[in-house]
């Protein structure tokens, strides 16, 4: 178990304008399930390739447990790396596969299939150990990689984004037992993916990046309930924030030309608007215009069983409206609706920076 720094930490390849990874801050708790999430290109993969020594540090340091490992070479670090595609040897049995980082290392047969053993029992894998991986589902070579991990007894876990292989119900539960484990093995793991379901239900703490920039570090909860700017309020959540910008009139947010709402004392910044950024379920159905309503063209309901999101748009060419309705009467496509905002569940973002008014 290790903790792990990014200091001011940069990547940036030969051929681009702009680095990969620019200046990463980032300090990672021993044993902390830490998830790095953002859309492709944004630079997790890079951050976590930085870490385990696969990718150059052009300036900025790495460490590990207080240890300097920037310039240390990938296998002296002490890190093992779970990939996506598995990067099992197809002629060799899951047994031999999860051993063979040991065998190379030198270490006593007998120690060596106790290890693979005990990995075996914790990943369900005690039948399958004379198999070969043609002989498997995805879900079973994943947990086949990640036996191969758990035997060298790693001061950290990079995982760079594993369950992207697998179909959607084995990848629900495959990400709901490493976070288990994880949480057993009490190793200080750092978890790539590109899907902030995944982020949000595995991690202790998520960090969101964007063209290489760190937006915001923290758990869960924190970036859903205050996201740090418009990014992360737009990236985080399922399905996202509605985002709205709208004119700011005698200290009041004006939503489609009709609903207002309390503003923050602050500074509505250089253009006289605010956006405004409220959750699917923070709206409400109302029968009527209200001075708190706005109104909504129904597009298309989402219906999900125990839950069902109306789509729609207050103007013509406005940005599209998400609400959580009652799955038993939803409205229909096509009809107006009047939404209301709960009272407190408006999030304020300059509409310049896109910072979060604080």
């Amino acid at each position: 178990m290790a903790t792990v720094t990014f200091e001011a930490a940069t990547c940036q390849y030969d051929s681009a304008v702009q680095p990969a990874v620019d200046a990463l801050d980032l300090a990672i708790q021993d044993g902390e399930f830490l998830v790095m999430v953002g859309p492709s290109g944004c630079g997790k993969s890079t951050s976590l390739r930085m870490l385990a020594g696969l990718e150059p540090v052009r300036s900025g340091s790495i460490r590990i447990d207080g240890r300097e490992v920037t310039g240390l070479a990938a296998k002296d670090r002490d890190i093992a790396m779970v990939f996506q595609n598995y990067a099992l040897y197809p002629h060799m049995t899951v047994a031999e596969n999860m051993g063979f980082a040991l065998r190379i290392a030198g270490v006593p047969r007998a120690e060596r299939d106790q290890r693979v053993a005990e990995a075996a029992r914790l990943l369900d894998l005690t039948d399958y150990l004379r198999r070969k991986p043609k002989a498997l589902s995805g879900g079973q070579r994943q947990r086949v990689a990640m036996g191969r991990a758990i035997v060298r007894s790693p001061k950290v876990f990079c995982m760079d984004e594993p369950l992207s292989n697998l179909d959607a119900k084995l990848r629900v539960q495959t990400r709901a037992q490493i976070a288990a484990l994880q949480r057993r093995l009490a190793v200080t793991t750092v978890y790539v993916t590109h899907d902030q379901v995944e982020a949000m239900t595995m991690g202790d703490r998520v960090a969101v990046l964007r063209e290489g920039v760190l937006q915001q570090c923290g758990a869960p909860r924190e970036l859903y309930d205050a996201p740090a700017n418009v990014f992360v309020a737009g990236f985080i959540g399922s399905p996202a924030m509605n985002l709205c910008e709208c004119p700011v009139v005698d200290g009041r947010a004006v939503i489609a030309g009709t609903a207002e709402i309390p503003v923050p004392r602050s500074s509505p910044g250089r253009s006289g608007t605010v956006t405004v950024g409220f959750r699917p379920e923070s709206l409400d159905l109302v029968t009527g215009a209200t001075r708190q309503a706005f109104p909504v063209t129904v597009e298309i309901v989402e219906e999900l069983g125990a839950d069902a999101f109306l789509y729609g748009r207050a103007t013509a060419g406005g940005p599209q409206i998400v609400a959580r309705v009652d799955p038993r009467t939803p409205p229909r496509p096509r009809s107006q609706v009047w939404l209301v905002l709960r009272p407190g569940a408006a999030h304020f973002f300059d509409t310049v920076s896109g910072e979060r008014w604080r």
